[in-house]
C-alpha cells in the first residue's frame, strides 16, 4: 500500500530553485531517501525500490550527492565484508 504525503511549498522556493512542482517532489524524495539511508534508518535497497532505480545507483548519488559513507571502517563491517570472500 502506498501512501501520498503532501507538503506546502511556497511559489518562490520552487521560482528560486527554477523547479516545477514534480521536480521539487522527486528532489525531496531523493533527498530525504539519502539522509534516512545515511542515518542508518533504510537500507540502500529500500531506498533505491522507493527512488525506483538501481541499488548501485542509489549508491553513487548518495555517497556522491549526500555524503553518504558505504563502511564505517570499523570491527563489523570488515567481519561482514570478509565474510563475503
Amino acid at each position: 500500500m502506498q501512501k501520498i504525503i503532501a507538503i506546502n511549498c511556497p511559489q518562490e522556493i520552487l521560482l528560486g530553485l527554477h523547479l516545477d512542482a514534480d521536480q521539487f517532489a522527486e528532489t525531496v524524495k531523493l533527498q530525504a531517501a539519502i539522509a534516512l539511508f545515511r542515518d542508518g534508518k533504510l537500507t540502500s535497497g529500500m531506498a533505491a525500490r522507493w527512488l525506483n532505480i538501481p541499488r548501485v545507483h542509489f549508491l553513487l548519488k548518495a555517497m556522491q550527492e549526500g555524503a553518504a559513507t558505504l563502511l564505517q571502517n570499523n570491527e563489523d563491517d570488515f567481519t561482514r565484508e570478509t565474510s563475503l570472500l
